[in-house]
């Protein structure tokens, strides 16, 4: 689980519940059925007919991958393609077989399969680029349906509020009470901005920053498959990949093999 994600919309929700407290407000004030329905179901609505229906349908899962993270790191990957290197080199790449079948990530695994099979190296980097892209682009897909959605819904926030301010003045009677039912159709328009900035952009934002990790971890075992087809030495291989790594990881990663050392 990625509990960035989670504590930054629950700490911001639950920050917003008690200034309102603290100013006073009654927390049940902001709790209005047609609002939300207005601001959410339009939202929604608008969105599901901005994509087609297959992004639709498949929303719930793309916005689950905001709230869960990678287990594998660019780091470790890069240990991981030392060690293929470091056998392909001692046993051939026939020797990386045995290795291939107990490798879990499917990308690593077709690309190794295809290094095995004697397959040109020309042709495996475009095969595994063109995973790559096409795995860009329905990450893309996911982001901009969230993106879109924090754009559409301050808009229906608005007209939530239009409509409540519509409703509030041709039927209130007591000059009285119009203050009240004005401060309440104003509640959509806190539903609109409130889901847009924090439900809806962060999701969107963490979507395209995991995509972008992703890709990133992709990209470090292209970059060791085509070394070890190529059949690079393994600390070859490793100074490659180690250009991938942010310069604090470098440093780190060097402190501890003088360690070792």
């Amino acid at each position: 689980m990625d509990f960035a994600t989670i504590f930054g919309i629950v700490g911001a929700w639950g920050f917003l519940i008690v200034a309102a407290i603290l100013e006073g407000t009654h927390v049940q004030t902001f709790f209005q059925l047609t609002a939300f329905m207005i601001v959410v179901v339009g939202t929604f609505g608008a969105t599901m007919a901005s994509f087609p229906i297959e992004v639709t349908k498949d929303s719930v899962n793309v916005a689950k991958k905001a709230f869960t993270t990678e287990d594998l790191s660019a780091e470790s990957m890069i240990e991981t393609m030392v060690g293929f290197a470091t056998k392909a080199r001692r046993e051939g790449l026939l020797g990386l077989e045995e290795e291939t079948d107990a490798v879990e990530n499917d990308f690593l695994k077709k690309g190794l399969q295809l290094v095995v099979d004697g397959t040109d190296i020309e042709l495996v980097r475009n095969i595994l680029e063109t995973d790559i892209s096409f795995l860009e682009a329905r990450h893309a897909v996911g982001a901009g349906f969230y993106g879109a959605m924090g754009g559409y819904c301050p808009t229906f926030g608005i007209i939530g509020t239009v409509m409540g301010l519509v409703h509030a003045l041709g039927s209130v009677d007591d000059p009285s009470q119009l203050a009240g039912a004005i401060s309440l159709a104003f509640i959509a328009t806190f539903y609109g901005i409130s889901f847009a900035n924090i439900v809806f952009l962060p999701i969107s934002l963490k979507l395209a920053a995991n995509s972008k990790a992703e890709v990133l971890l992709r990209e470090v075992m292209l970059e060791g498959i085509l070394s070890i087809s190529a059949g690079d030495n393994p600390r070859i291989v490793e100074e490659k990949l180690k250009a991938f790594m942010p310069p604090k990881a470098k440093i780190a990663v060097a402190t501890e093999e003088e360690g070792g050392a």
